[in-house]
């Protein structure tokens, strides 16, 4: 079974709570020793991942989309008849012109 792919917006997403998240660790920590800033990165590259590989939430689908499509068959299916919609022309009174 083949794992899905991400989609751009998870990517993006997964990208800026890495890059947030450092930041915002890195402020609070206030650490300036290289084993506090491997924590806060390995910490934040984990944040990160589970943002961007979370399942995206299912939206409530309408009405209209939750309706199966009608089940057609090819064999049997008869399209239905066209009607023309060309209304008849209306029929003005004849001018005469007037002779010069």
């Amino acid at each position: 079974m083949a794992m899905p792919r991400p989609t751009v917006a998870q990517l993006v997403y997964g990208t800026c709570t890495v890059v947030l998240s450092t930041l915002v660790l890195l402020l609070l920590s206030r650490t300036g020793s290289a084993v506090g800033i491997t924590f806060v990165a390995v910490a934040a590259l984990a944040l990160g991942v589970l943002v961007a590989m979370a399942p995206p939430l299912a939206r409530p689908r309408s009405a209209a989309a939750r309706r199966p499509a009608p089940l057609r068959s090819v064999h049997t299916a008869v399209p239905a008849p066209v009607r023309a919609s060309v209304r008849e022309p209306v029929r003005e009174p004849v001018r005469e012109r007037a002779a010069s």
